[in-house]
């Protein structure tokens, strides 16, 4: 069996490393395979240092599945960029299985979160990192709407970043129009991005009078997932 890693775009929280390990091991525990993790930017190890050690290793294929939600700019250009300078210097073919996505798979995670964690009357944020590609942002309120129909829990979609509507503020605004909110991460692991609104939550409640809720990145969980990719 060839060896699996798994391409996160990575972090300058350090904690967040442990998500993206825990994920990878329990993917290549579900495998039966060697597993390990590499990230495109901010964490250790990069794609070429866990290429070179598996190329040193004797490996000559390799899977590898991008832990990415959206088809935009790190799946379209990063990736492939990673892949491209990786194979050629080292010789090993890395087998790219598709990105993580929006899909119905990802709302049935989601809708498990939301069924274990979630109050029952509540309005559902779902917090996604954002872009600038259009078409990733419909993907993800595309999502949200199937995860409503799923759920039975009304969503509404707030990126971390964009503008006016995201972030700590987009929160806000949903929160003053609802009296119980429950924080759904589309995140895989933790990290900053999710840190800035979380750490918000107890002046947002005071301020809004809302009763705030969240959910922990989904990890391990996507391990079906990335198996299947």
């Amino acid at each position: 069996m060839i060896p699996l890693i798994t391409l996160s775009h990575g972090s300058r929280k350090a904690s967040a490393a442990a998500g993206i390990t825990a994920l990878t091991q329990e993917t290549g525990r579900m495998l039966g395979v060697d597993a390990v993790e590499a990230h495109l930017d901010l964490s250790e190890p990069s794609l070429d240092d866990v290429v070179r050690k598996l190329s040193a290793q004797g490996v000559t294929k390799a899977g590898l599945v991008p832990l990415l939600f959206s088809n935009a700019f790190h799946a379209k250009v990063d990736v492939p960029a990673a892949v491209k300078d990786a194979q050629e210097k080292y010789g090993v073919e890395l087998l790219v299985g598709p990105h993580l996505g929006t899909g119905s798979d990802v709302a049935a995670v989601l809708g498990e979160k939301l069924k274990a964690d979630a109050p029952a009357d509540a309005h559902v944020i779902l917090y996604s990192v954002g872009s600038s590609h259009i078409s990733a942002n419909e993907a993800v309120i595309e999502l949200g709407e199937t995860l409503s129909r799923l759920s039975g829990h009304s969503v509404e979609v707030v990126p971390a970043t964009g503008g006016a509507g995201a972030g700590g503020a987009g929160v806000i605004e949903v929160a003053a129009a609802h009296k119980v909110v429950h924080i759904l991460p589309l995140f895989v692991t933790e990290g900053l991005l999710l840190d800035r609104v979380l750490d918000q939550l107890p002046n947002i409640s005071a301020a809004t009078g809302a009763a705030l809720t969240f959910s922990t990145p989904l990890s391990t969980a996507l391990a079906p997932l990335v198996a299947a990719r």
